[in-house]
C-alpha cells in the first residue's frame, strides 16, 4: 500500500496554485502546508501526493520514466482535468483518448517537469 508519493520543486508557490486547482477538481484537499513541504489528500483511506524543496538543498528535476497516474470519474473529467492542466501552465505529453480498447487518459507535465497521466479508473 503506498502512504504518499513525494515529487520535488522548485517554487513552492507556483507549484502550490498549480496543484490547488488541479487537485481540487479531483476532489482532493490540502493536508498540510509547511514552508518546504505541501501534501494534498483524496480522501481519509487514500494516500497523500507532497510536493517538496529536495531535502538535499539541490534542485529539483523529473525522474525519467517516472509517472504519477490520476484517477478520474470518467472521460469528460479525463478531458477536463487535462485541459486545466495545460491552463494552469502544465505541458501536453498525450492529448487525452483511448489506448487500446480498455484505457482512456491523457498525459502532461507539471510546471516542474514531473509526469501525469489522468486516466478513466478501471
Amino acid at each position: 500500500m503506498i502512504g504518499y508519493i513525494t515529487l520535488g520543486s522548485n517554487d513552492l508557490a507556483a507549484a502550490a496554485a498549480f496543484f490547488d486547482a488541479l487537485f481540487d477538481a479531483l476532489d482532493g484537499t490540502r493536508a498540510f502546508s509547511l514552508d518546504h513541504m505541501i501534501a494534498w489528500r483524496f480522501g481519509p483511506d487514500h494516500p497523500l501526493i507532497v510536493l517538496a524543496h529536495p531535502f538535499d538543498g539541490g534542485s529539483a528535476s523529473a525522474g525519467n520514466g517516472t509517472m504519477i497516474a490520476l484517477a478520474a470519474r470518467d472521460c469528460a473529467q479525463v478531458d477536463a482535468i487535462h485541459a486545466l492542466a495545460l491552463s494552469l501552465g502544465g505541458t501536453d505529453e498525450g492529448a487525452p483518448g483511448p489506448r487500446g480498447d480498455r484505457f482512456y487518459g491523457g498525459y502532461f507535465r507539471d510546471l516542474d517537469g514531473n509526469k501525469f497521466n489522468i486516466h478513466l479508473a478501471p
